[in-house]
């Protein structure tokens, strides 16, 4: 069973996670291809038992680590996972390891989760004559917009064969910048939102604009939409099932004297259940189409299917609240009382097996957590006393789950 020694052994190996995490932060790369990334992670686990397997669509590669205790049987299998891109942002953190990089940073997390599944790796490894089963460190890249996940299960690395089937459970740890020290969260049922870009082209006819009656002006049209999508999910929607339409840009014209012949909108789209997914875009083009018919245009909307929606196995949750307890201690857990609106794509892993996401509170410590700069910010910062933490969680629940599965 568990016991402190997982967080002890964490905490023994922490100056490892933290340089691997820091190595990472520093030269932060983006997409499916993350050929630095995976050999620094290829480099810090060379030393231990692991067989490694790697796709022909992005350079992620799978860490498997066969247990030696006797199974009796077939033991079970369970995946841990951490995403390994960056976002194309600047940094402005002052860290001694930012990013060497112009206009790539770490302001995620990936570089955190990497260093984290590593040392769980670690941890694991060399308790490998108590592990009956098999354990699967996922180390993806392309989880911001570039469906990372979705290839490296397209490109059979987690399995999916009648001789090598997908793993029996699956878990992943977030850190949130702005969450408490060392708390973890979880919920069962939608945690993160399926997510939807939209494009909206209006179409008219430009001239001079002082003439405006002369020209079939695309401007208004498009700002009526914008404000027009605000109403259509206020009111055609009902609010317990959560759903956002966000224009995010707009863009027309190229001189103060001239109207233009096309605008165009941009955003993104958070749905948390199927039938709303489905039922915004239908409702969109409506929308869309009535007020430019009403304008004297014409509008075209294109939809790009983003991530689907995060669901955890209420039995993975209730396993990860356990681990967590016996962990950190009975206050570090915390039940999230609503999904968040943002997205994931381990999302897709969790539609083909049962499983969990939980995140993990990286907030300075004795800081007002509250006042912390969030995900996605430039000057989002870790604390790293928060990864050995962490680790200790995912080798806990990769233990856990070897020793009784779900109960």
């Amino acid at each position: 069973m568990l016991t402190a020694e997982l967080l002890a052994s964490a905490t023994a190996i922490a100056d490892n996670i933290v340089s691997l995490r820091r190595a990472i932060h520093a030269e932060p790369e983006l997409g499916l291809h993350t050929p630095k990334t995976r050999d620094k992670v290829r480099a810090a686990l060379a030393h231990l038992p692991l067989e490694w397997r790697s796709g022909p669509s992005t350079t992620g590669e799978v860490a498997v680590l066969q247990g030696t205790r006797p199974t009796g049987g077939a033991g079970r299998r369970v995946l841990l996972r951490g995403d390994m891109d960056a976002l194309p942002m600047p940094e402005q953190t002052g860290l001694e390891f930012a990013s060497t990089i112009e206009g790539r940073m770490h302001a995620c997390g990936h570089d955190a989760h990497t260093a984290m599944l590593a040392g769980a790796a670690e941890v694991l490894c060399a308790r490998r004559d108590e592990l009956a089963g098999e354990v699967m460190f996922m180390f993806q890249p392309g989880e911001e917009g570039y469906h990372g996940a979705r290839f490296m299960l397209e490109d059979g690395l987690l399995g999916g064969t009648p001789d090598y089937p997908l793993p029996d459970a699956a878990f992943a740890l977030h850190v949130m910048s702005n969450a408490p020290f060392g708390m973890i969260g979880g919920r069962a049922g939608a945690l993160l939102a399926a997510a939807d870009q939209f494009d909206i082209t209006v179409t008219g006819r430009g001239g001079h604009a002082s003439m405006p009656h002369d020209t079939r002006d695309p401007v208004p049209a498009a700002c009526a939409i914008v404000t027009a999508l605000q109403a259509m999910v206020t009111r055609r929607f009902n609010a317990a099932d959560a759903v956002v339409v966000t224009v995010t840009r707009m863009d027309a014209g190229t001189a103060h004297n001239v109207i233009a012949d096309q605008a165009s909108l941009r955003g993104t789209i958070r749905t948390l259940s199927p039938d709303h997914r489905a039922k915004v875009r239908e409702l969109m083009r409506e929308v869309a189409n009535g007020i430019a018919a009403a304008h004297g245009v014409t509008a075209e909307v294109g939809i790009t299917e983003g991530f689907p929606v995060t669901i955890c196995d209420g039995r993975a949750v209730a396993l990860g609240r356990e681990v967590t307890r016996d962990i950190l201690g009975e206050d570090a857990w915390k039940d999230l009382p609503a999904p968040i609106m943002g997205a994931e794509d381990f999302a897709y892993v969790l539609e083909k097996l049962p499983g969990a996401m939980f995140f993990l509170g990286v907030a300075p410590s004795g800081e007002n957590w509250s006042q912390c700069c969030g995900l996605h910010s430039s000057r989002m910062m870790v604390d790293e006393g928060a990864l050995p933490l962490g680790t200790a969680v995912l080798a806990g629940c990769a233990t856990r789950f070897l020793e009784q599965g779900f109960t």
